[in-house]
């Protein structure tokens, strides 16, 4: 679990490509103080696995499914990538529950400076939008940001001065793509509620009412 507070922007150092994955090197300094073989870290906010140390960096394999769904596979040397290592249990929570599990991507429609903010507007798919929800938490890059604008096609969040800085979001130009990760919260809501019928279609069980609350025992 991670919470989208990023610690440090590493570096690409190397990209081996496989057939349909790559092995990334990461040059980093800051979160590499104890970091080990096996550990997580978010990188552009999907969770990867340490498989070796370098004196300044670390390497991870990143999988074919991992490339389908995420903007790793058009990462290239020399690129800023967001970095997160895992939560630790008694760490403050300063941003929300992050699994580094992207649902998707998104692109960069618009970037709109406004005094000391910047607007970023995503661009994504119907199957991403309907679990953003206005004033709500989501995650770009591994970033915690605050939804302040949604409708059918698109939502936008604001960056403070920080999150320019200490992100990659501030060097995110239009037309690029995006790593999104939604509030889990409204996933789980999602298959209880809905959950699977016996035709295996993803239509409500029940209608959520008095009635079925109460036959929950939830009034």
């Amino acid at each position: 679990m991670f919470t989208g507070i990023i610690e440090e922007k590493g570096v690409v150092k190397e990209i081996i490509q496989g057939r349909m994955s790559i092995k990334l090197t990461v040059k980093c300094v800051k979160i590499m103080d104890d970091v080990k073989v096996g550990d997580s870290i978010a990188v552009n906010g999907i969770c990867l696995t340490v498989t070796s140390l370098l004196g300044t960096g670390f390497t991870a394999d990143v999988m074919p499914e991992t490339m389908r769904k995420t903007n790793l596979g058009s990462l290239r040397v020399g690129e800023t990538v967001n970095l997160e290592r895992a939560l630790k249990l008694g760490d403050r929570l300063d941003g929300h529950i992050v699994s580094g599990h992207v649902d998707g991507t998104g692109i960069v429609s618009d970037r709109i400076e406004e005094d000391n903010a910047i607007w970023i507007e995503i661009t994504a798919h119907c199957q991403v939008l309907k679990y953003i929800v206005l004033k709500g938490s989501v995650a770009l890059d591994g970033t915690s940001l605050t939804v302040s604008y949604i409708d059918e096609k698109c939502f936008r969040v604001s960056l403070i001065p920080l999150t320019a800085q200490v992100t990659t979001l501030n060097e995110k130009k239009v037309g690029d793509k995006i790593n999104i990760e939604c509030d889990m919260l409204a996933k789980y809501i999602e298959k209880l509620v809905y959950g699977r019928n016996e035709d295996n279609s993803n239509t409500p069980k029940k209608e959520l009412d008095m009635l079925f609350l109460k036959e929950n025992g939830f009034a």
